[in-house]
């Protein structure tokens, strides 16, 4: 029987996935990755990690699991977006990538705007610092030695891509995220790509996240035991392909992905912008689909910073705050420590706790941090309600979902039920599984990429709604102050 391989380009690591035909997980891998931070608000990487973590984690799976790996004839790719690599003539990288969480670029984003003043109508987005176009604009400015080289800019999955099969190819979802894209037309605008001095030579070709785009070079097959033509498709940015991993690729269909960002995701059958609040409306990776999304920046990375802080793991502080919890603590927290996208657009805001007593301990910081990621949620839910976007179901993905406390202060504020799959990984790497099977076999993505089947279901807490919409003012009153004292 064949079998599929997703890889999933995140920030924190890469992983390898294999599933079979029916979408049963057979094996996964993962190597680590670190962030360099040269300065304040900077975040890069250097492209040749990524490309050693994929090469460590396919050569971990073809150890432990030769015989699925070498029946492989489908490679999907997912990727942390809208990273900007820079490639000479000679497919050489000009330096480190400049990452999504990288805030240097703000005043370039308002240079992109004033020399295309239609950007908002054409990318159906605000330009944002975690953008690519901006970062390449950044770059033009202050290191214009290396603009002057650049014949290529690949996201990250993208340049993986490159390497696995020679092709430069991007799909419509991690496209969407430059700001770059016509993202109704899911073409390049010319007009978006002149603001930055660039043209269409400098962009990959566009595919459909579950079209073919490249075959796995023969040498790599062969080293990974792989006994037949591998087609690697376009595949999706992370939020994609996460929703094709757990099945939200129909109208009305989210989730909520408590990672290292926070994401409130839900699809559309039309292309749907909300700039005025911030909101990302952005292709799918399954043709004719689009979707949208509301994004924190710092979601378990806020309770990972007060981990490290307090000398206590993020696990034994989440633990804590369950036990003593008992409703709305009197501490509250603002999770801004990379800046803020939803509904702020605003790389320069920062994180801050208030409320503090002598009663304050680790239990109730973690409690704060908890609720200060579940009111950014629901400041993503209210513009996306602006926008008139309607969710009808929730699933919960990534990491902190495996705190119940946490899953039920989310549901409770957005008033919504929350659906938790059976244990499984249903995110990135597991979605673009998904999209290398239909690149693969020609399959419906729609009859692929499925809801899993659901263990138990997060219900809001009637006695504390309203608890918590008075918490939630409080939350919302505190941003314009600390960004007016922090100007």
């Amino acid at each position: 029987m064949s079998t599929y391989l997703g890889l999933d380009i995140g920030t924190s690591g890469v992983k390898a996935m294999l599933i079979d035909r029916a979408g049963k997980a057979l094996g996964e891998a993962s190597a680590p990755l670190e962030v360099m931070r040269p300065q304040p608000g900077w975040s890069e990487q250097n492209p040749a990690d990524w490309w050693r973590a994929v090469l460590e984690a396919v050569d971990a799976l073809s150890k432990s699991h030769p015989a699925e790996l070498a029946r492989v004839r489908g490679l999907g790719l997912s990727g942390q977006m809208h990273g900007a690599v820079l490639l000479d003539d000679a497919d050489a990288v000009l330096r480190p990538a400049i990452l999504w969480n990288d805030g240097r670029s703000s005043a370039e984003c308002a240079e992109i705007e004033q020399a295309c003043p239609e950007a908002r109508a054409i990318a159906g987005n605000i330009a944002m610092p975690g953008f690519t176009a901006p970062k390449i604009l950044w770059v033009k400015k202050h290191e214009p030695e290396i603009f002057a080289q650049i014949a290529k800019v690949l996201l990250p999955k993208a340049y993986v891509r490159l390497l696995l099969s020679g092709d430069y190819l991007e799909d419509m979802s991690d496209a969407s995220g430059t700001l770059w894209l016509d993202v109704g037309k899911r073409d390049w605008s010319d007009a978006l790509l002149a603001a930055t001095g660039l043209n269409r030579s400098h962009m990959p070709a566009l595919v459909e996240g579950s079209a073919p785009a490249g075959q796995l070079k023969a040498e790599l097959a062969a080293r990974w035991g792989m006994t037949g033509p591998v087609i690697i498709a376009g595949g999706g940015g992370d939020n994609a392909a996460s929703a094709c991993g757990i099945g939200a690729i129909q109208p009305g269909d989210g989730f909520v992905s408590l990672g290292t960002s926070g994401v409130l995701f839900v699809s559309n059958d039309k292309f749907r912008p909300n700039v005025e609040g911030a909101v990302h409306a952005f292709c799918h990776a399954i043709p004719d689909t689009w979707h949208q999304m509301g994004v924190i920046l710092s979601a378990t990375d806020s309770l990972n910073w007060l981990a490290k802080i307090t000398g206590q793991s993020a696990t034994k502080l989440a633990g804590a705050a369950e036990a003593q919890f008992k409703g709305p603590g009197a501490e509250i927290f603002l999770p801004y420590l990379s800046g803020e996208r939803t509904p702020h657009n605003n790389a320069g805001a920062r994180g801050s706790f208030t409320g503090l007593s002598h009663v304050t301990d680790p239990a109730r910081l973690a409690q704060a941090v908890m609720e200060g990621v579940a009111f950014a949620f629901r400041d993503s839910q209210r513009v996306l309600a602006d926008a008139g976007t309607r969710i009808d179901r929730l699933l919960a993905v990534g990491g902190g979902s495996n705190s119940q406390l946490w899953l039920k202060m989310i549901a409770t504020n957005l008033n919504m039920e929350i659906h938790v799959p059976h244990d499984g990984d249903f995110g990135g790497a597991f979605g673009a599984a998904r999209l290398g099977l239909c690149a693969a076999e020609g399959a419906d993505p729609r009859a692929v990429c499925t809801m899993p089947e659901i263990k138990s279901v997060i219900t809001p807490d009637a006695a504390l709604v309203e608890a918590y919409s008075n918490q939630y003012a409080r939350y919302r009153a505190l941003y314009p102050a600390i960004e007016e004292a922090t100007a």
